[in-house]
């Protein structure tokens, strides 16, 4: 079997995967991108649209613009994917891919609007999740989460 990239939402009802290796890693800080992610950014990668295909669910997808259409998970809300409507390119958030330490951003685009302390997040204090520092969090945490695995299953939970 040809080598894929594979990704999906955080309840598991949409899974897809690439046949050619995503690139072009970088975060936006339009505001589009902020509103749509919830975010400070967007973290987007992509490939050839023909090289892209939903292989679990339906992406739902929002005209953003009259020119880009964003798709997310309609059961869970996951952000999942961003194309110009007449491209040839999609490209998908890099927190959906199994692996996303895989694609480091090589830049930023929509400076214009980034966040005045953006920049700044990485000299912050690290700290662990709560489920690190508190393990009875972490058992409860562990006992009722409904968060999809990072891989392919045969089906997802309803």
């Amino acid at each position: 079997m040809a080598e894929s990239w594979s990704g999906g939402c955080q309840c598991g009802a949409v899974r897809y995967r690439f046949t050619q290796q995503p690139r072009g890693a970088h975060i936006c800080h339009c505001r589009m991108c902020q509103k749509a992610f919830g975010g400070f950014y967007a973290p987007l990668v992509g490939a050839p649209r023909a090289s892209f295909e939903v292989t679990r669910g339906e992406i739902t997808l929002f005209r953003s613009s009259d020119q880009v259409e964003r798709g997310f998970c309609r059961q869970c809300g996951t952000p999942l994917s961003f194309a110009y409507i007449d491209g040839d390119w999609m490209s998908v958030s890099i927190g959906s891919l199994d692996n996303p330490e895989a694609f480091p951003p090589i830049d930023q685009h929509g400076v214009e609007s980034r966040l005045s302390w953006a920049n700044g997040l990485g000299h912050l204090p690290d700290r662990p999740s709560t489920e690190v520092e508190d393990p009875a969090t972490a058992a409860f945490i562990a006992s009722t989460n409904h968060q999809h695995p990072d891989r392919d299953t045969q089906r997802w939970p309803e």
